[in-house]
């Protein structure tokens, strides 16, 4: 009998593929209220997140943020109003045009679900009645209801694949910390009790396509597909 697939075995949720709760301990979010001022009070390198995290403080107490590139521990920002300053926090219907923008929220007052990875941001390309369509890092143009917040400016730590990695031991700590999968076996080449395309000697590559009554474990590759085949 084959064993539990790495699929099984990483959905059955145990501690040895689960992520460390303490790498997600800072919650990203905005303060409720937008008006107001707050102070940056600490740059924090977080495990869990690709880019630093900057611990403000305002009046209602402190809330956490992706820092913006050009930061500095003491910086004053902005909540609300119009002033379009790197750092400062504005609705996107009060972001001037081709201003770059980060973090941005799905749903007014969610508290940024968009564009949080080092390095990146998104352009305000043009505003049309309720809607604000902003370029995103994809290249492709996101529309977003206009009382949305964002960040303006870009995300630091830009350079973080600059440098290479050398060692096999750092990726899987970075990856570990994260709970992501790594190193990744490819199928093909696992012995016949360990994957469904195990064994056969070389490469012999078995269908993908996965049959619909296929019993948990067996039903991997490609789940109910729209079309096979190679694309004309």
């Amino acid at each position: 009998m084959g064993k539990r697939i790495i699929q099984q075995a990483r959905g059955h949720g145990s501690g040895t593929y689960r992520v460390r709760r303490m790498a997600f301990r800072y919650e990203l979010k905005y303060p409720a209220k937008l008006s107001g001022e707050g102070r940056v009070l600490k740059l924090i390198n977080s495990p869990g997140h690709s880019a630093p995290l900057a611990k403000v403080n305002y009046e209602n107490g402190v809330f956490y943020m992706p820092a913006f590139k050009g930061i500095i521990e003491g910086q004053k920002i902005n909540f609300g109003g119009k002033e379009s300053k790197e750092g400062n926090i504005l609705r996107l219907e009060d972001i001037p045009v081709k201003t770059s923008v980060y973090n941005i929220e799905s749903r007014p007052g969610d508290g940024g679900v968009f564009i949080k990875s080092a390095g990146g941001y998104g352009t305000v390309s043009r505003i049309v009645g309720k809607d604000v369509y902003v370029l995103m890092p994809s290249k492709k143009e996101k529309k977003f209801n206009k009382n949305c917040r964002a960040i303006i400016g870009v995300i630091a730590g830009s350079g973080r694949l600059d440098k290479p990695l050398i060692k096999a031991g750092k990726i899987y700590h970075i990856k570990k910390a994260r709970g992501k999968l790594w190193p990744r076996t490819s199928a093909v080449k696992m012995n016949v009790v360990d994957h469904p395309f195990g064994s056969g000697r070389g490469k012999r590559i078995k269908s993908k396509t996965a049959k619909r009554n296929a019993p948990p474990g067996a039903k991997v590759g490609l789940i109910r597909p729209r079309r096979t085949g190679k694309k004309k």
